[in-house]
């Protein structure tokens, strides 16, 4: 898998999704800076990491939204290429316009440091197809602008075309606002592109891949992408 994460001033995940792709992958990802015109040649996977891309000045994401890598990221979506974005990368991803809806400040307005459970939608993705549909899964989360929201028309489009990928739930897999501890409109914590091949997802995935972390219940999602591209070569 040829994968390229994408660097913006303030970013600080870059080498967390570095280290969980290689690991999946037995291959290090190019890194690649936001002033870059071009993606390297036969990217499969670009990644956007966390952080605080530009200082979050104006809207978080807002300004990394047009960098000039972003043509390219676009482009290679566009081609059906895969795209994923992580907390920082979700909210870069909905302003450049390859994701609906908008990211807001969390419901009581702090930053969440926690650990999640999250109840995986559905299994039939590139994505999420080494989990199983209702799964719980626990994942790391770290942002203060996590609340997910759009506008009902398009609520209802991804709710009808099954593009919610994970949702904030209880260890038990329950859905409700005491186990939403951003606010999230429907306890989203990640949606897919009409496409699939684009996933925006507000906790960390690459935190939870090495067992002396204590889990590694995010393993799955970066070699489920290993495993598509493995079977479509």
């Amino acid at each position: 898998m040829n994968a390229a994460v994408i660097v913006f001033p303030g970013s600080n995940r870059e080498r967390d999704v570095a280290f969980a792709l290689e690991l999946v992958s037995g291959k290090k990802p190019a890194l690649v800076w936001h002033a870059e015109t071009a993606l390297p040649p036969g990217t499969d996977l670009v990644v956007l990491p966390g952080g605080f891309s530009y200082g979050d000045y104006l809207r978080c994401g807002a300004i990394a939204a047009r960098a000039a890598i972003m043509d390219a990221v676009r482009a290679h979506a566009a081609r059906g290429g895969l795209v994923l974005g992580i907390c920082n990368g979700f909210q870069i991803l909905c302003e450049a316009g390859l994701l609906p809806g908008v990211l807001m400040r969390n419901k009581d307005r702090r930053f969440a440091c926690k650990i999640a459970h999250l109840k995986v939608e559905r299994a039939d993705t590139a994505f999420t197809r080494l989990y199983a549909p209702g799964q719980v899964i626990s994942i790391p989360c770290a942002h203060g602008e996590g609340n997910y929201v759009a506008d009902a028309e398009t609520l209802a489009g991804i709710e009808g075309e099954g593009r919610v990928a994970f949702r904030y739930c209880s260890a038990s897999g329950e859905v409700g606002p005491a186990f939403n501890h951003n606010g999230s409109t429907n306890s989203i914590a990640g949606v897919f592109s009409k496409t699939f091949n684009v996933l925006g997802m507000m906790p960390h995935p690459e935190n939870h891949v090495d067992a002396r972390l204590g889990s590694t219940d995010g393993r799955g999602l970066f070699a489920g992408l290993v495993d598509t591209l493995a079977s479509a070569a």
